[in-house]
């Protein structure tokens, strides 16, 4: 069993190991551990980055679609191991595949969103700077991912293998 939300110190929350999944019961340690860990990235965008409240609610919003859905959910990953091309991959295909009307101005908080967090694991010792810089890199081309959903809704025939072949999520 899972301890309450209370219970959980923060050093469990960085702690990279509680973010592997190899089970139903980890999946679920996971996603938890990531809802908190985004209400103190939340806190510190508010607190730290003086972001105002809207846009850090927006913000932490976006890295929570990226986070739990993508990466925990879907992909059943550490999210202490992803990489800017995953973001990419997210962005390029995942977000586009999976919402019925796909466009970038839902797209674009939660690539921005990511990008934040993983900036915040830089202060919390979890990623190199390498890291948070990658994301950011691959956060701010919006251009090719409204390409990639331009492109998408103009599908006709069998279009789509060509289309999934400019950016896999494999």
């Amino acid at each position: 069993m899972l301890p309450n939300s209370e219970e959980i110190p923060f050093s469990a929350l960085i702690d990279e190991q509680n973010y592997n999944i190899s089970s139903l019961e980890s999946e679920i340690r996971a996603d938890r551990y990531s809802a908190l860990l985004l209400k103190h990235f939340h806190r510190w965008l508010l607190d730290e980055q003086h972001y105002e409240a809207l846009e850090a609610g927006r913000l932490a919003a976006g890295a929570d679609y990226f986070l739990r859905e993508f990466l925990v959910g879907a992909r059943r990953q550490n999210i202490f191991s992803a990489t800017a091309e995953q973001l990419r991959q997210f962005g390029g295909n995942w977000y586009i595949i999976n919402n019925l009307e796909p466009n970038i101005a839902e797209l674009e908080p939660m690539l921005l969103g990511a990008a934040r967090f993983y900036a915040y694991t830089i202060e919390q010792n979890l990623t190199h700077s390498e890291t948070a810089t990658a994301f950011c890199t691959a956060a701010e081309q919006l251009d090719f991912y409204r390409q990639r959903i331009e492109t998408f809704n103009q599908l006709v025939d069998d279009g789509y293998s060509a289309w999934d072949q400019a950016c896999p999520l494999r």
